[in-house]
């Protein structure tokens, strides 16, 4: 019973210090033995047990650190510029803690670590402020806001702080009882009221100075439309006179070339007249030579023609006989093509010649023959047949068949022993005498 108590005990008090991390929160916690950072993205997790730091070893302690972005402010913090003129300045600035563990070493909770920044800001504002004069401090607050974030920066990481975005210069004005920023701003204005009175001035003179250009144009538009006017008067006046002269001068031209038109047309008609006196002797002149010409022709074509007749004449008797001669030889030569084309004639002629030759080789082996101390037994055939059989006996073919006979009598009985003897009575023929060495 005992232990069921201590252990519902035990898990009441579980669950009472079971600490979940909001979201935009770290939980930094330090135990006996060391220090862990619980939240969102930490790698402990987010979930820790709280256990009272009175309690022997599983006691911790903790520093409860934001992770969102902050804002913190400077509003009316007293400065001085280079040449220690007095100001007041509002200054935002924005940032987060980047490392919980560095800013957890640091500080004891949020409030201290606001109160170390501020202290922070300040020192870089009036170290950057004092470097310069108040109207360039005026004039470019975005620059000034750039120099305190990079001044800043790196002691912000000693802190575990880092700047979201530049810090922001918001407004300038005057100490109090100093009216430095006022007078400037006084004499900027007056700059301005200036600046719009002489732009008033120059655009009223522009206006003026516009009205008398335009004066001016006009009067002399309307001089240069009356001296137009009077050239073109008198440019008409002197055009109507030289038309008037031109037609005169072209009436008389005209009267001229009439004059030379009809004096031209006489000479003409009178030329006319003596070129047709002119071809008419022409073309009797030429009827003349054309019909001597004619005449002359005539007689040289009938002499032409004569002699052509007897040159005709003469060449068709030489034909004749140069046919006559050439007759046997074209009838050679047209034998020639026509066996030159026919095969079956040339196969006739050929065979003709063959059998010619047949004969004239027989006769000539009957008188070999005839000579020869050979006698030739026929078994078979004819005479002719036992000649041509034992004259093949010296030829290639037949050595050959005396070989293949001495081989088939040696491969016998009868016929080794009958080639034995016959070697050996050769060799005792051919052997030398004993007696004779």
């Amino acid at each position: 019973m005992i232990i069921v108590v201590a252990l519902a005990a035990l898990l009441l008090i579980s669950i009472l210090l079971r600490v979940v991390v909001p979201t935009n929160m770290v939980h930094t916690v330090q135990s006996r033995r060391k220090t862990t950072s619980y939240g969102a993205g930490q790698k402990a997790g987010n979930v820790y047990y709280n256990w009272p730091s009175w309690m022997p070893f599983i006691g911790v302690s903790r520093i409860i650190l934001p992770v969102n972005n902050f804002e913190l402010s400077l509003s009316g913090y007293e400065a001085y510029d280079k040449d220690r003129v007095p100001f007041r300045l509002d200054l935002t600035a924005f940032f987060r803690i980047a490392d919980t563990n560095v800013a957890a070493a640091r500080i004891a909770n949020m409030k201290e670590l606001i109160a170390q920044l501020h202290f922070i800001v300040q020192g870089a504002a009036r170290k950057i402020l004092a470097t310069h004069d108040i109207h360039q401090i005026m004039v470019d607050r975005a620059t000034f806001g750039a120099q305190f974030t990079q001044e800043v920066a790196t002691e912000l990481a000693n802190w575990g702080v880092e700047p979201v975005k530049n810090m922001e210069l918001m407004d300038v004005r005057d100490a109090e009882g100093s009216r430095v920023i006022a007078d400037i701003m006084a004499m900027k204005a007056s700059n301005i009221q200036m600046t719009s009175r002489i732009e008033v001035a120059n655009n009223l003179r522009a206006a003026q100075t516009a009205e008398i250009a335009a004066r001016q144009e006009v009067e002399v538009r309307e001089q240069e439309a009356q001296q137009v006017v009077g050239q073109r008067t008198a440019e008409k006046e002197k055009q109507v006179g030289i038309a008037t002269e031109r037609a005169s001068q072209e009436v008389q031209a005209e009267a001229a070339i009439t004059r030379e038109r009809e004096m031209q047309v006489v000479r003409v008609a009178t030329m006319r007249q003596a070129e047709i006196t002119k071809d008419q002797q022409v073309v009797a002149a030429s009827q003349d030579k054309e019909t001597t010409i004619l005449r002359a022709d005539g007689d040289l074509q009938a002499t032409k023609l004569a002699a052509e007749g007897i040159r005709v004449e003469g060449n068709a008797k030489a034909d004749a006989e140069k046919a006559l001669q050439l007759a046997p030889v074209a009838a050679q030569i047209e034998l020639a093509k026509e066996i030159g084309q026919n095969e079956g004639y040339q196969a006739y002629l050929v065979s003709i010649r063959g059998v010619e030759a047949y004969t004239q080789v027989g006769v000539e082996q009957a008188k070999a023959i005839g000579q020869a101390e050979v006698k030739v037994i026929a078994n078979t055939g004819d005479t002719v047949q036992g000649v041509q059989d034992a004259m093949s006996l010296i030829s290639p073919r037949g050595g050959t068949a005396i070989g293949g006979m001495l081989e088939a009598l040696k491969n016998t009985t009868e016929g080794a022993a009958l080639l034995e003897r016959v070697l050996r009575r050769e060799a005792a023929r051919t052997a030398p005498d004993d007696s004779a060495t």
